[in-house]
């Protein structure tokens, strides 16, 4: 018997749903040849999807999508798994067109979820007595955008945005006081990892929904503590904080850190943080957290296939079942790519972090 259990029994398809400007086409998913659906932390959604453009039309043969009557730009594109679960969601960006040299002509379809409004708006702005969350409201409402927001942190004299997008001034925001940020719909969103993903861990079993897996539990880029300092101009005086494996709270569970384990097994070795000069104890104590979870986060890292299943998203939290007493446990995606092709049909790969190791029993 395999290690692991099944969470549900259901019966997966093996090739996606998709559907353009929110209708099903279904000849369109037969003739899918490859795709790729690829989530990062750093928030943008994106998909490529290869059909085959050559064969019976009009009473003859030739190009299928030229005409661009069901691909075109800006159109709404989706790909489910079965008729509900959403895979990706977004609009055509990109149409590209390929002539192999022993092989019928193919069209590849690029799509972005709506990150890509945010990414192609460049402008220089100043914020003044505002908060990373009243930065956020204000650049979704300027995207028509709704906001869903679990960010806590200092409120800023001011905050310049000088010749950025969007996009990357949120992503540097959301850095600052350790944020996810991503798009659902016509939401925007940006929370905390805990926050993120709610209600138990989907589990994954070795040898049943967890395909493959390796994981690497390295020390070389941890740290015992990591130290913000800095001036207060308001208090005319010098602000430091050091952060350390406290700052994990509830994400390290009764997992051994790396910081921990370096401590212990190596020696104490300290991290000072000087390119970021704070104005305020908040503002450097949330920086020195937040650098130390980045930190902290990368101390277990696995690399995984599994089957595929539209829960699994970046930010997700999986329990990975059957790996052993060190490895076994909870996971943060911080990656996700869901594949497909004609001959292993429907997978999904992943980059999953941890920021302790198990304990050996």
């Amino acid at each position: 018997m395999a290690d692991g259990t099944h969470s549900d029994n259901k019966l997966r398809s093996a090739r996606p749903t998709l559907r353009v400007d929110g209708r099903e086409q279904a000849e369109l998913a037969a003739g899918l040849l490859e795709l790729s659906i690829i989530e990062t932390a750093q928030g943008m959604y994106r998909c490529e999807a290869t059909f085959g453009n050559w064969g019976p039309r009009d009473g003859g043969t030739g190009f299928l999508y030229f005409d661009r009557a069901l691909l075109d730009f800006g159109k709404p594109f989706e790909v489910r798994l079965g008729t509900t679960d959403v895979l990706f969601e977004g609009r055509i960006l990109a149409l590209e067109a390929d002539y192999p040299e022993s092989a019928p002509p193919t069209l590849t379809v690029l799509a972005e979820d709506r990150l890509q409004d945010l990414r192609m708006t460049r402008r220089t702005n100043t914020y003044a007595d505002v908060s990373d969350a009243d930065v956020l409201r204000q650049v979704a409402s300027k995207h028509g955008l709704t906001p869903d927001l679990n960010v806590s942190g200092p409120t800023h004299k001011v905050l310049a945005q000088v010749n950025q997008s969007d996009l990357a001034f949120l992503r540097e925001r959301c850095r600052a006081v350790d944020v996810e940020l991503w798009v659902e719909g016509r939401t925007l969103k940006a929370k905390k990892r805990g926050a993120r993903s709610s209600g138990e861990a989907l589990k994954l079993g070795r040898g049943n929904e967890l395909t493959s897996f390796t994981v690497l539990a390295d020390l070389a880029h941890q740290r015992s503590a990591v130290t913000v300092s800095g001036w207060s101009v308001q208090d005319k005086d010098a602000v430091t904080h050091e952060a350390g494996p406290s700052a994990l709270g509830a994400e390290l569970g009764n997992d051994e850190s790396g910081a921990s384990l370096l401590s212990s097994k190596l020696a104490e070795r300290k991290e000072a943080v000087v390119h970021a000069v704070p104005l305020g104890s908040q503002e450097a104590q949330a920086r020195a957290e937040g650098l130390f979870r980045q930190m902290a986060r990368r101390f277990v890292v696995g690399r995984g296939t599994a089957q595929t299943d539209a829960r699994l998203r970046v930010g997700t939290r999986v329990e990975l079942l059957g790996l052993g007493p060190l490895f076994s446990g909870k996971y943060h995606l911080a990656e996700v790519k869901h594949l497909f092709d004609g001959t292993r049909g429907l997978r999904t790969e992943f980059l999953a972090e941890r920021v302790g190791l198990g304990r050996a029993s």
